[in-house]
């Protein structure tokens, strides 16, 4: 399957690589075919969520853990029958990221909202979480202290 996209050009896909959002994302509810991009390597940081209805519109998107995020949430009936999901091992979980261009440009991501991806069946939604607990853990190590935040 050919496809273009403003921010990778013509690319030929596999169409069972496809991620269906049956729901769209909040905002782009009319977007529900996507392709997820990475970059070239064994350990891709930034992903790329391309929507295939609408070539100009594409996500930038990691995995939580690389910001020392820990999601813990339930996911509701209507969530667990759109996912399918039968092996928790299939979940994936990403945010998506924005350019915050105050003072000094900064990649954030939208922690309230992670998408959560079946990854065996290649279906996704949008979680928006009403909230979000942050804990931060201190731990010392040879005379240094290191810390980190999850959520």
């Amino acid at each position: 399957m050919e496809i273009k996209s403003s921010f990778f050009g013509e690319q030929s896909i596999d169409p069972s690589t496809i991620v269906n959002f049956p729901n769209g994302i909040p905002g782009f509810e009319d977007q529900t075919r996507f392709k997820l991009f990475h970059q070239e390597g064994d350990n891709p940081l930034i992903f790329w969520l391309q929507s295939l209805d609408d070539e100009s519109l594409t996500f930038s998107v990691a995995q939580p853990s690389i910001f020392n995020i820990n999601y813990a949430f339930v996911l509701n009936d209507a969530e667990e029958a759109i996912l399918g999901i039968e092996d928790t091992a299939d979940v994936l979980i990403l945010i998506i990221l924005h350019k915050d261009e105050s003072d000094q440009p900064v990649i954030k991501g939208a922690i309230k909202s992670p998408l959560v991806i079946n990854s065996a069946k290649r279906i996704g939604l949008q979680k928006v979480l009403a909230e979000v607990e942050q804990t931060i853990t201190l731990t010392e190590t040879s005379n240094e202290i290191n810390v980190s935040e999850s959520v």
